[in-house]
């Protein structure tokens, strides 16, 4: 089965195909090594900018390519240069910009202003590989993967790395389950997705300690608070078939939604179908599931309801974020017959669900994070 492990990464860090026109971003040049340490900043002219999103462009799973693409007040695109191996997700805390960065095993801070960004430090998580992020206290809790090695990190228990963001160490690692996921936090504590199993971690952030694991589901992988409820976009792999070198053959990718409430768990499968990236968010005061090209809001039975549907693409969003009112979805662009991708878009959705605006991003568009001045 080692070469199985492999495909399955390939899955997950690869993604889904679609069709989108090139980056038409505009490039900076930054050395973090530089002992000036140049930020990539701009010339606003005579208008200030007082407001940034951030998009992570994941970049080609070993191709060293990851960037952060930047849209400002005036939606206008920047784009920096490369900080990474699969720019896995983002998070702003305060006026900083945290990412993590999951094949380079590291994450990568810089200060963030009106004019753009600086001060660019890493922090090295060598040997555990970060995919989300979560500040709380004034820590980022990191879920990382519990091996570098793809033969190793689908079977064994994953990390939380708590990260002191005044002095940049790391405090210390909570086990949790395997290939730990997305993350929320409920005022209380912080809720981990075991996204290679079948179950959330409930840790407390006052003793950085596992206080209960749950069962919700094959596959967890996003999560978001409503209501005091905790609902779960949900993913994962059947093999019903593979060759002697143990290459899956035959295979079939499923979907599924998930929902604590209380003591009552509610979960729901729906099979095979065109999800990509599996987001769920709240929006309009219910509760929506990326799938099939848009995104769909969920019953209380967690059934997808199509008459609740909002866009409507030829391939699933890899991912979707409400910023300020609006639905932003990273739209993947194509791979060709050498697995080369090329640039993504971003679409931003109002209240109605009318296209308002349409952005050229990077390789592999995924995470979003906002701040403002």
């Amino acid at each position: 089965m080692k070469k199985s492990m492999f495909i399955f990464s390939a899955l997950l860090l690869i993604g889904c195909d679609n069709s989108n026109p090139s980056s038409d971003s505009t490039p900076w040049t930054f050395d973090p090594g530089s002992s000036e340490n140049t930020p990539w900043t701009f010339d606003p002219g005579s208008s200030e900018n007082t407001l940034w999103t951030f998009v992570a462009n994941e970049g080609s799973f070993g191709s060293n390519n990851g960037t952060v693409s930047m849209v400002d007040e005036f939606g206008e695109v920047y784009e920096t240069e490369v900080i990474g191996d699969v720019v896995q997700s983002i998070e702003v805390y305060n006026n900083k910009l945290i990412v993590a960065i999951n094949v380079s095993e590291k994450l990568a801070i810089f200060d963030i202003s009106e004019a753009g960004l600086s001060n660019w430090v890493e922090v090295d998580l060598s040997g555990t590989p970060p995919r989300e992020i979560a500040v709380v206290n004034g820590r980022a809790y990191v879920s990382c993967w519990g091996d570098s090695d793809y033969n190793v990190y689908g079977t064994v228990p994953g990390y939380l790395k708590v990260v002191n963001l005044e002095t940049l160490e790391v405090e210390t690692s909570i086990e949790v389950g395997i290939m730990p996921e997305g993350l929320v936090y409920d005022l209380s504590n912080l809720w981990v997705a075991n996204s290679g199993g079948s179950t959330l971690s409930k840790i407390d952030v006052t003793s950085n300690t596992v206080t209960e694991t749950i069962e919700v589901g094959k596959g967890p992988q996003n999560l978001i608070l409503n209501n005091n409820d905790i609902y779960i976009s949900r993913r994962w792999y059947e093999v019903y078939e593979v060759d002697d070198q143990g290459y899956w053959v035959d295979y079939e990718e499923l979907h599924g939604s998930s929902m604590i409430g209380g003591s009552e768990i509610v979960m729901r499968d729906y099979g095979s179908g065109i999800v990509c990236g599996g987001s769920v968010v709240k929006f309009n005061d219910a509760v929506y599931r990326s799938y099939n090209g848009g995104i769909y809001s969920l019953d209380s039975e967690l059934n997808l309801e199509s008459a609740g549907r909002i866009g409507e693409y030829e391939s699933s969003p890899y991912s979707v974020e409400v910023i300020n009112n609006f639905l932003w979805f990273s739209i993947r662009g194509d791979v060709d017959e050498n697995y080369i991708e090329s640039n993504g878009t971003v679409r931003v959705l109002d209240s109605s669900g009318a296209e308002v605006s349409f952005y050229n991003v990077g390789i592999a568009p995924g995470d979003f994070a906002h701040w403002a001045k």
